[in-house]
């Protein structure tokens, strides 16, 4: 006497779940991403090959290949830029700005900015473009 199984497994696999995973993913990425920021100072800055990103920083020194020093788009003498910047970010909670030095600076005009930051215990970040 021949006996049939009632009980059968379902060899169908169901991508909705998979479909739903992926699109809160997306979401996720696109909500936590942030914005490029774009200035109207053109440098070439620094290949990296780190793919992490920040926030987007309120207040950026731009510094020139030339050594010439920028605060959020205007021109700042050297000997003016601590002054200037303590000045921008004395309101902030945590003072925070980006360094955007053209990949030809000269290393001392980068330090140079970073020392002020070490001096007044302020963060920063160093931007650089992805390969």
């Amino acid at each position: 006497m021949e006996l049939k199984r009632r009980n059968r497994v379902n060899a169908e696999f169901s991508m909705a779940s998979m479909t739903d995973i992926i699109f809160l993913l997306l979401i996720f990425f696109m909500i936590t991403s942030s914005a490029i920021s774009q200035s109207a100072i053109d440098v070439k800055l620094p290949k990296a090959d780190a793919t992490e990103t920040s926030a987007q920083d309120p207040s950026t020194v731009t510094i020139k290949e030339d050594g010439t020093y920028y605060i959020n788009d205007k021109a700042v003498p050297k000997e003016n830029l601590e002054s200037y910047l303590v000045n921008v970010l004395k309101n902030e909670t945590t003072p925070t700005f980006t360094i955007r030095a053209d990949g030809n600076t000269k290393h001392k005009d980068v330090v140079f900015v970073m020392e002020i930051a070490e001096k007044h215990k302020y963060n920063l970040a160093i931007a650089t473009t992805q390969e």
